[in-house]
């Protein structure tokens, strides 16, 4: 039995998911990566291109900057070190790394599902209201709200972490590829009540508050858009379209991850817990970055855009 406040960085886990991988590990490695880097690199044309293009100036796509940027946050807590994991062939990590990467990956997916939600309230505000729109929803309000998410977020998962330092824990292999609160709780000695009704009701009231306020814009957004112009209409609901499809599945992903220790009473093979956490996070990660690079008309043109002049430059300067 060893104290998670006594073990910082003395104490070995193993990550028996990367056991799993162990057959195939080059091959995954280099998946990883070029996920990774693919990932990183669409995320900060997109951030690149709201930031400098001025008619993009905008709170729907001062939101879509955070979705993406937000995106780089939790692909760099996953997949570099599945990658370097992969390559070595480590299966083992200290306590430190472990809680840091469970609080940027967990942080991730909450900050993605509240992001969502707002995204969703300002949708219903555009389609709605407007004429009163832009007083409604401001860049400087988009902030404030994105600041409020942020902050609420880094509180809640550091609560969560903090709690883990009460706990003695029993065993050292952790039934996934990365860490996760969830995977330490699991490995306590004594009650984890405390810690079980934290992680519960944080989670129940973030996806409770999101999905009754996402479903209740949605539907009101598209009440709207039958009764206003034909073009005005296609144009909601194609970005209504897009709201659904990144939301419910990156949704769908996300609970699957979290819940997946609760399906059959918690006793899900190692196998199991591997795809369900490798399948989300993968989900999660590319979903955004590449739906709303496709999907979101001025954004694609622009991203388009500013691609053609890197290469007419490049080319320039190979010329020289």
């Amino acid at each position: 039995m060893v104290n998670v406040s006594m073990v910082f960085d003395i104490y070995d886990f193993v990550l028996l998911g990367l056991v799993e991988l162990e057959n195939l590990r080059y091959f995954y490695s280099v998946v990883a990566l070029v996920l990774y880097l693919s990932t990183v690199f669409l995320s900060t044309l997109i951030v690149y291109v709201v930031w400098t293009e001025e008619s993009l100036h905008e709170p729907m796509y001062v939101f879509i900057c955070n979705l993406v940027g937000n995106v780089m946050v939790g692909s760099s807590a996953f997949l570099p070190k599945l990658t370097i994991d992969l390559f070595s062939g480590c299966t083992t990590i200290y306590l430190s790394v472990c809680l840091t990467q469970a609080f940027f990956i967990q942080s991730f997916a909450f900050v993605e599902i509240l992001t969502f939600t707002i995204m969703a309230i300002d949708r219903y505000l555009a389609v709605g209201f407007p004429l009163r729109y832009h007083s409604l929803m401001t860049n400087k309000k988009a902030l404030q709200s994105l600041t409020i998410i942020w902050l609420v977020v880094l509180i809640g998962r550091l609560v969560g972490v903090m709690l883990l330092f009460r706990l003695a824990l029993c065993g050292n292999s952790i039934q996934n590829v990365y860490c996760e609160t969830t995977s330490l709780i699991r490995l306590a000695c004594a009650s984890t009540a405390i810690n079980d009704t934290w992680g519960i009701t944080w989670t129940l009231l973030t996806t409770t508050v999101s999905i009754i306020s996402v479903i209740y814009c949605y539907i009101r957004t598209f009440l709207v858009c039958v009764k206003i112009s034909m073009a005005a209409s296609q144009k909601a609901i194609h970005t209504l379209v897009t709201h659904i499809i990144t939301y419910s599945t990156f949704m769908v992903a996300t609970l699957f991850v979290g819940f997946r220790y609760r399906l059959n009473g918690g006793y899900l093979s190692t196998e199991t817990n591997t795809v369900f956490s490798i399948g989300g996070m993968m989900v999660s990660i590319t979903l955004n970055p590449l739906i709303y690079g496709i999907r979101t008309e001025a954004l694609k043109k622009k991203m388009i855009q500013t691609l053609k002049e890197i290469i007419q430059k490049q080319a320039l300067g190979t010329n020289k």
